[in-house]
């Protein structure tokens, strides 16, 4: 059994509470007040489930400056108040910053019952085989 660090478990619970104020404030019609706190509190959380030395290697790798110019400039974006735009920003700097951990996600959730069912439905299949693909490991 892997064992959490205190720092790692407020991490995860701030990660958790980040995602779940990011879709509260996407089904309010992107309400800019939700989505900035759901903001704050993923990357917060994140540089505490990985640590920060971590988190900055992670983000500001070379080949990875456009994802966290995107990633980052959205965030900034839906913090001065246009959060249509600073979550589509986002959500595209976040596809290609994770999208090495994509393949891996798939597998492991095709192996889960009910959901690797769903995962293998006429419509959805081509579409998570495409996302699955990888053809470069970041």
């Amino acid at each position: 059994m892997i064992s959490l660090s205190d720092s790692q478990k407020i991490g995860m619970g701030l990660t958790g509470f980040g995602v779940f104020f990011l879709f509260f404030g996407m089904i309010l019609f992107f309400d800019k007040a939700l989505l900035a706190i759901g903001n704050i509190l993923f990357v917060a959380g994140l540089s505490f489930v990985i640590g920060l030395e971590r988190t900055f290697k992670f983000f500001f790798q070379k080949h990875k400056m456009k994802a966290t110019g995107f990633f980052l400039g959205g965030v900034f974006i839906v913090l001065i108040g246009w959060p249509m735009v600073g979550m589509v920003l986002e959500i595209y700097g976040f596809f290609l910053l994770f999208r090495g951990f994509f393949p891996v996600a798939v597998g492991f959730i095709r192996r889960v019952p009910v959901l690797g069912y769903l995962l293998n439905l006429p419509g959805i299949s081509s579409f998570v085989d495409k996302v699955g693909e990888s053809n470069n490991m970041v």
